[in-house]
Order: structure tokens, then C-alpha cells, then sequence
């Protein structure tokens, strides 16, 4: 393959054109392990691909510290590091690619805009310190953290380069007598005894991070490496030129002693108590002097809640929005209706040899629109208000206002449309051929509701549940479940049954009662191991991933059949980080926060199938039991063969003028018969038809 030329010096002045599947386009940098490019991927997602030099890559022990480096990276891939998209440390030459993050360095910036201002320097330190308890929440010490290993993007600092990390238990140890840092930024154990470095030694870098962005220079400064190895470990640091509200805790940081140094929960604690005037806000950097150029604005995708936190639960199909708190519901009052505005238009109309492709867009700036189908309307929320769609062609059918909604998943449910309404205090139910209001229906504050067949099932604040008939707003039963204290619900298409679920404090076991919608009669109910989210339900079993209870991520899936008490499991070999799942007969598919789509074969109890799709935080997948299909935050819907795991076709980007915005979430597609229903951040709103990936 003929290589790409390239800024720079050297015998790597002639680069490869590729990367796996990554097509390399310019030089980002280089440093001691190898060489950092801009690239794509097939679908013009912009990366950043890490090449290790050459010579590095015939020496066997190197590349098992980049194995370490890509595990690492994965490990920490979250809000406050470049997410991992793809890696192959068995290529010729490893490589690893990771998001494209826009904005320059801090030691950069440093360089180019002067020191930091007070403000800026006390938001830097917070958000340092929540991506460094990140880091050493999965078990890594990254050991190198310097200016030129944070990247100040626009919502935040992040932290990149983990080549010389290493997990807390490692067993690879430091060879005797070679340095492994940076000296400026190395803490003194790193030079008294480097085979017990742990955690306390990013905090000791963090304080010299912060004294480097609010003076320009390091709290221990000379020409000589050697130097500042003495007086890392002897002297007292020079704090002169840091803001006084923030001095004694950077001092604190810099102890000699690892013990003597704060964590990085302390540091938050504190910094959140430094002064009146502290700053929440994101760093942006400042304008640049001079003429250097602006980094050129990219996607960015959602950025993700802390890992610490278990992510969202995940139910597909369910509406669930959360638990809720409805001890008494008030008088229903059955209305005419608001007069909605009917709105004509459209795309294309259904021509005589049957149905067209066709796309409709709807307001950008109230963010992408999340559709379901339900009594023949495509029926669509976005902030502020509830539409409807003809699914044949896209005319708006119907448009109708909503005090309080948070853009989720309506519901078509008792023959009416259900809002996905917030912790409002009404309740409210819409004909879907109109959009007027069939009841509404006040109650006191909830935090959300679930949806199961022909009910709503809202959980009060003292664990009562209780069931309300979707058709008329009545309620028909109301009482706890046996054995749980507030439980959430979730419930699947053509399962008569809904789930209560509740997980114990520690995360070990997991409560699962089936309840009859229509009656709040327990079918049946069973205590379950590890901290479970239902996914599916299929011919009387139901289908849950097993998720790490402290970070969401997804460690086996498994499949309980009640009819003769039998739990079967299947550990997936890579853990997936805050998985969305679908079932489809036997299979069960994962997509991960990564980019990882995953099929697994509960009846040969295997993992099937592993793609790698380069979309981060992609939607939860839909299958038809030939295909999978899931969304892309820039809008694209992908198709991959449910068999093999190839990824057979997509639709183009839709971002519109909102290319530097992209949703907390990514609204799956939905399928209904022979067409896919999918929408995007420019507030289009698509239909394609099912089963012919490669022609859309």
C-alpha cells in the first residue's frame, strides 16, 4: 500500500494510509512510543489514531505494555477520557484509535495564552479530580499525568496517554534502575520505590498540573532532570503564583508522603467549599493569541454520567422513566380536548407500486425527536410537545402541547397515546387520530411511570403501586408488591406480564415478581444473583444482562425460566460498558457505550458474534431476526447481518446546524412490519424500508 507523506522528520516522514479500517490523514504529534493521526473512519467519524513507531513494534515486551495501554484506555473510557473506539495490538505495527477531542493541550495552552485565571484554574482541579476518581475506581494508575496529557475540551479537561499506567495489582513491574515518567510531574515514590506507585502519585501529578496551569512552570523547576528528582523528593514546592483560595490544597497534594495526600473524592469536597465563588462551569479555553490556529469544531459525542453511578436501566419497549410516587390519585376528568393544530406536509407520498422512502423534519432546536408506532400513527415527542405522523409517507398528522415533557418515548397504550411526561403532577392521555385530550388526570409529584399492556403502573414513595387504566384514566388497583420496598417496572411487547424489580444495596441479588398488569396479582417471584436489568421477555423466559453494580458494565447475560425455576448464564468475554440490549428468540444483542454490538446465543450459550461499529454510544439495537439495526448520534441508521455480524449498510449523517450538540441519548429506530422508523438531531424524523441494508 502506497504511504501517505506527512509533516516531519525522520524515517517515519512517510506514514501508513491506514490504520485497520482508519484511513490516516494528518500528523496530531508524536512522542517516545509512536505517532498520533487524525483519521476517519468509513463513516467520516474523526479519530485519533496512535501508531507505535517501528521499532518498537518488534520487541515483544513493548507490545505487551501496549496491550496494557489499550486495556487501560478501555478501562477508563468515559466523560473525562478519549473514548476507545478500536485497537489491534497484534497488527504489524499496533495501533489504537480513540474519539477525535477538539482543543489544545494544556501545557499548549499554557504556552500560547499565558497562566490560567483563578477560576479557570479551581474548574481545571475539579475536573481533574472527578476524571482521576474515574481512573482509579477501575483500578488504574495512570503515573504520567502532565500538561500535554490534558486535553481541554469544551466540556471539560480530559485525560489521555495512558502508556505507562498500570493496574494496582499489576504483576509487570518497573525494571530496575529505568525511570517510568515524567520528572517535573513524578511524585517521590516514583523515584524512591517505583514498584509500589499507587494511586496517591496522580494526585501528587495533579498538584503539579495545577501549580504548572496557574504560574507557567512546574512547583519543582530546573534544566536538569536530575535536579528536580532531588528536590521532588527533598524540597518544599514553590507555590508562589497560586491562587491563594487554593494554595494549602495543592500543598496538600504535593506531600511527600502518599498517605499525607488527599483522594480525589476529598479534593472535591474541599474544592466545593474553597470559596463562595467557585465556578461549576466547564472550561472553555480563552481565544488564542497570535495566529495559531482555532482546532477545527467536530461531533462530540454524548457525554456519559459518571461510570461510578449504574447507568440509566435499560428497558427496551418499557416507557419506564423511573420510579414514582403516587399515593393517591385525584378525580378524572374525561375532556373534549385542547385543539391541537392540525399541520399538513411531508415527504414523499406512498406511490402505486407501495411504500417510498420518505423524511419529514420537525424543530432542530427542540433536539431529536423519539418515536413509537402504535394505533396505525408514527406518534413523536420532542421538548415542549407531542406529533403525530402518517407512517405511510410522513404528513403530520397532528401536533399538541405539552407543559413538561423531557423529549422521551411516547407511548401508545389502552388504544391512546401517553406522553412521556416528567415529574409533572398530571397524567394525560391523547387520541391518537386527533391529538385532543381524552383525560387528564392530576396527582401528586412522581418521578415517572411505567408502561404494560393497557395499564400505567405508577410506585409512590411509600412502595405502594398502583395500576391505572390507560383507556379511561381510572384507577383499578392499588397496593404493595410482597417483598419490595419501591420497585421499578419494566415490560415487553406481546408479554402479558410486567416485572417488578427491585436489587438489594449491595448489588448482590436482584428481585424479579411477575405482576398482572390489570390486577397487580403476583404470578410469580424469585430472588436472583447479581445486580440484573430485564431486556426481553420470549416464550415464558425472560432475558436479563448482568451489570457490574458499581460501574454499569455489562458482565454476562442471563436467562431465567420460571417454569421450572432454571437461571442460565452466559459470561461475555470482554466486559460492555452500560449496555443497551434487544432480544430475538434465542439471541440476545448488546450494544456498548464503545461501539461494541455483540450477539449471544443463549441456547448454545455463547457469545456468537463480536463487531466492533465505531459508533460511541449508539442507540439500543432492533432485530428482525435477520438484521440488527441501531442509530448513530450523527444520525445515521446502520444495518448489520444478525447472522455473521457484518455491517451491511447506512444512511447518511443527518446534523444539520447542530453539529456541535448531540442528545443525552440516542432514540433506537422502530420496526414495524417491512419499514424502520428512525430520527436525527437535525429533527428529521426517516423511513426506509426493512431488510436491504445495502440498498438504503
Amino acid at each position: 500500500m502506497a504511504p501517505q507523506s506527512s509533516t516531519g522528520a525522520g524515517a517515519e516522514a512517510e506514514l501508513p494510509e491506514y490504520a485497520g479500517h482508519y484511513r490516516l490523514e494528518t500528523t496530531l504529534g508524536s512522542g517516545g512510543m509512536g505517532v498520533v493521526h487524525l483519521a476517519r473512519s468509513t463513516s467520516g467519524m474523526k479519530l485519533a489514531v496512535k501508531v507505535v513507531h517501528a521499532q518498537f513494534a518488534r520487541d515483544p515486551e513493548f507490545r505487551g505494555r501496549f496491550r496494557q495501554e489499550v486495556a487501560a484506555a478501555r478501562k477508563v473510557s468515559g466523560a473525562f477520557t478519549a473514548s476507545v473506539v478500536d485497537a489491534d495490538s497484534e497488527a504489524e505495527r499496533p495501533w489504537m484509535a480513540t474519539l477525535f477531542i477538539p482543543g489544545p493541550t494544556l501545557s499548549d495552552h499554557v504556552k500560547r495564552s499565558g497562566a490560567m485565571s483563578p477560576a479557570e484554574v479551581r474548574r481545571l482541579m475539579a475536573g481533574l479530580a472527578e476524571a482521576l476518581r474515574d481512573i482509579h475506581r477501575v483500578g488504574v494508575v495512570h503515573r504520567d499525568l502532565k500538561p500535554s496529557n490534558v486535553l481541554l475540551a469544551e466540556d471539560g479537561p480530559k485525560v489521555i496517554d495512558f502508556g505507562i499506567s498500570r493496574p494496582k495489582d499489576s504483576e509487570l513491574r518497573t525494571e530496575t534502575g529505568k525511570l517510568i515518567g515524567t520528572p517535573p510531574f513524578m511524585a517521590p515514590e516514583q523515584f524512591r520505590r517505583p514498584r509500589e506507585v499507587g494511586p496517591a502519585a496522580d494526585v501528587f501529578a495533579l498538584g503539579s498540573v495545577m501549580v504548572h496551569a496557574a504560574t507557567g512552570r512546574g512547583p519543582f523547576d530546573s534544566d536538569s532532570p536530575y535536579v528536580v528528582a532531588y528536590q521532588v523528593v527533598h524540597d518544599e514546592p514553590d507555590l508562589t503564583g497560586v491562587p491563594e483560595s487554593l494554595a494549602p490544597l495543592v500543598a496538600r497534594c504535593l506531600a511527600k508522603e502518599p498517605e499525607d495526600r488527599p483522594t480525589p473524592d476529598e479534593l472535591m469536597r474541599e474544592l466545593r467549599s474553597v470559596a463562595a465563588s467557585y465556578d461549576t462551569q466547564v472550561f472553555i479555553p480563552a481565544q488564542r493569541t497570535g495566529d495559531a490556529p482555532e482546532p477545527e469544531p467536530r461531533v462530540t459525542e454524548p457525554e456519559r454520567r459518571s461510570r461510578k453511578r449504574l447507568g440509566t436501566r435499560l428497558l427496551v419497549g418499557t416507557g419506564l422513566l423511573g420510579l414514582a410516587t403516587v399515593a393517591a390519585l385525584a378525580a378524572v376528568h374525561l375532556l373534549g380536548g385542547d385543539d391541537p393544530s392540525p399541520v399538513s406536509g411531508g415527504g414523499p407520498r406512498t406511490t402505486a407500486a407501495g411504500f417510498s422512502p420518505w423524511e419529514t423534519t420537525s424543530a432542530p432546536e427542540k433536539g431529536t425527536p423519539q418515536c413509537s408506532y402504535g394505533a396505525g400513527r408514527l406518534v413523536c415527542a420532542q421538548t415542549g410537545r407531542v406529533f403525530a405522523l402518517d407512517p405511510s409517507d410522513g404528513r403530520r398528522l397532528w401536533r399538541h402541547t405539552v407543559a413538561t415533557a423531557q423529549g422521551g418515548r411516547p407511548v401508545v397504550s389502552g388504544g391512546l397515546v401517553q406522553p412521556a411526561l416528567d415529574r409533572s403532577t398530571r397524567l394525560e392521555a391523547l387520541d391518537p387520530g386527533s391529538g385532543r385530550t381524552r383525560w387528564r388526570q392530576s396527582v401528586p409529584s412522581y418521578s415517572g411511570l411505567a408502561h404494560a399492556g393497557a395499564m400505567l403502573l405508577v410506585t409512590g414513595v411509600d412502595g405502594a403501586v398502583t395500576g391505572v387504566d390507560s383507556a379511561s384514566g381510572r384507577t383499578k388497583w392499588s397496593h404493595r408488591i410482597p417483598g419490595h420496598r419501591a420497585p421499578y417496572f419494566a415490560s415487553f411487547a406481546a408479554d402479558p406480564w410486567a416485572y417488578g424489580i427491585s436489587t438489594s444495596d449491595d448489588g448482590s441479588s436482584t428481585r424479579v415478581t411477575a405482576v398482572a398488569p390489570e390486577t397487580g396479582r403476583v404470578r410469580w417471584d424469585v430472588q436472583l444473583k447479581g445486580t440484573l436489568q430485564p431486556v426481553g421477555a420470549v416464550d415464558g423466559s425472560v432475558f436479563f444482562v448482568l451489570v457490574d453494580p458499581v460501574y454499569g458494565s455489562a458482565e454476562a447475560v442471563v436467562r431465567y425460566t420460571p417454569d421450572d425455576g432454571a437461571s442460565r448464564r452466559v459470561v461475555l468475554p470482554v466486559p460492555i460498558g452500560q449496555p443497551q440490549a434487544t432480544v430475538r428468540g434465542d439471541l440476545v444483542y448488546l450494544m456498548g457505550d464503545g461501539g461494541s454490538l455483540v450477539a449471544v446465543d443463549m441456547k448454545a450459550r455463547e457469545q456468537k458474534w463480536n463487531l466492533e461499529t465505531a459508533v460511541t454510544r449508539g442507540s439500543a439495537p432492533v432485530a428482525d431476526g435477520r438484521y440488527v439495526y441501531f442509530s448513530a448520534p450523527d444520525g445515521r441508521l446502520l444495518g448489520v447481518d444478525a447472522r455473521e455480524g457484518r455491517l451491511l449498510g447506512q444512511t447518511s449523517a443527518r446534523l444539520g446546524s447542530n453539529a456541535d450538540r448531540v442528545a443525552d441519548a440516542v432514540p433506537a429506530p422502530v420496526l414495524a412490519r417491512d419499514r424502520l422508523y428512525a430520527t436525527a438531531p437535525d429533527g428529521t424524523v426517516f423511513s426506509v424500508r426493512a431488510g436491504d441494508p445495502a440498498t438504503w
